[in-house]
């Protein structure tokens, strides 16, 4: 990271937040100049939450911000969930160099799952409602970042694999490579696989 940047603040200011809100709270500081996407966390406070360490690999904003980098915003109290369902609120804060470059990625995520079974609850005891927010998933490595992006591919398609026409299989390849997903080493070899077409077709959809 940039050597201007104080990594020491940070981290005692991830320790202190962390502290502050408990165990349910995880924050990760990623790395957004390392040229290895499985390598982007610097820093993790209560990594139990999403099950990730330091050295572990990059999250959904990650991605996002090396693929796009321009009018990137701070985005802050959105939903998450992990792997195994927990359901997050969450806030990502961009850390810019004297450029104003993005160098790195301030995540703060809190463990909501409890809450909102209680609020569930108490909702089933004054109406019949049941909304359910559509939500990003925190991945533990890149390799199961790569499996949600080509999940929501599938999702926004809206029929499997096997029933997709040429002009579906376009669109999720489009998806796939505006969401970054072609970052990821070998990404092409999965993705081609999975869509049953060549890697000379994926550079012909894009």
């Amino acid at each position: 990271m940039d050597a201007n940047i104080d990594l020491d603040f940070l981290k005692r200011l991830s320790k202190a937040i962390a502290t502050h809100f408990g165990k349910d709270c995880e924050v990760v500081i990623h790395d957004l100049q390392t040229d290895k996407l499985q390598n982007t966390i610097l820093a993790i406070e209560n990594g139990h939450v999403s099950n990730r360490k330091i050295g572990d690999g990059a999250s959904h904003i990650v991605l996002e911000t090396l693929n796009k980098k321009d009018n990137l915003q701070d985005s802050l109290g959105y939903l998450t969930k992990t792997h195994d369902g927990r359901i997050m609120k969450s806030s990502s804060i961009y850390i810019r160099d004297e450029n104003e470059e993005p160098v790195a990625i301030f995540c703060i995520n809190y463990d909501i799952t409890q809450l909102i079974i209680a609020e569930n609850s108490i909702k089933n005891l004054i109406n019949h409602e049941d909304k359910k927010d559509e939500v990003n998933k925190i991945p533990s490595n890149v390799n199961n970042l790569l499996d949600d992006l080509i999940e929501q591919s599938v999702n926004i398609i809206g029929k499997p694999v096997a029933l997709m026409t040429k002009e579906d299989k376009i669109k999720a390849i489009q998806f796939l490579n505006e969401a970054g997903a072609f970052l990821i080493t070998k990404s092409g070899d999965k993705v081609a696989n999975y869509f049953g077409i060549s890697k000379y077709s994926i550079y012909n959809y894009i």
